[in-house]
């Protein structure tokens, strides 16, 4: 029988490829690729967008590097280069439990909260570099005004960014069923 989307098989422990509450894995494994597609054609890397997902879709939000080449059939060294990246950015982070070898990759609940208030040294470190640009080319030449637009574009962000954090928060917060607040 010939497919398209892998079917991973199930494996005692592996949160991210069982079959937790009835769901149908094959259909798991297509959201994976989808959602994995989706996260590439707005600039993710392929293999740590498909890593992502999968851990995202792991009923405890934890996978081992093991369970995740089993469950989208890839290499180790795959594993590895697109977990190192994750970690970078702030969207999985790297868990062991006491007296145990394996490495977990985690992904929290507040990932994207937590992603994105890590952007504003990176921000800084972006209006610094453009701020150079700008006196290279001159802030009366095309170049140099665009780049100094892209300055004022990440300094807006760098000082709104916290509000719109805050905002969030709040939402969250006061949602229901978001699990904080009111339950």
């Amino acid at each position: 029988m010939s497919e398209t989307t892998p079917s991973p098989a199930p494996e005692p422990g592996n949160p991210g490829s069982g079959s937790a509450a009835g769901r149908d894995e094959r259909e798991v494994a297509r959201f994976v690729e989808r959602f994995a597609l989706n996260l590439t054609e707005s600039g993710f890397p392929r293999m740590a967008a498909r890593v992502f997902a999968r851990v995202l879709v792991a009923d405890e939000g934890s996978c081992t590097a093991a369970e995740l080449a089993h469950s989208l059939q890839v290499s180790a060294a795959a594993v590895s280069g697109a977990v190192r990246y994750l970690i970078r950015v702030g969207l999985l982070s790297r868990e062991r439990e006491p007296g145990r070898r394996r490495d977990h990759y985690r992904v929290s609940d507040d990932m994207w909260y937590e992603a994105f208030a890590q952007r504003d040294s990176q921000f800084l470190q972006w209006e610094a570099t453009l701020r150079e640009g700008v006196a290279t080319l001159g802030p009366d030449t095309s170049a140099g005004a665009r780049l100094d637009e892209t300055r004022r574009f990440f300094e807006f962000l760098r000082a709104e960014l916290p509000r719109l954090m805050e905002k969030w928060r709040a939402h969250h917060r006061d949602a229901p069923g978001s699990g904080a607040g009111g339950s």
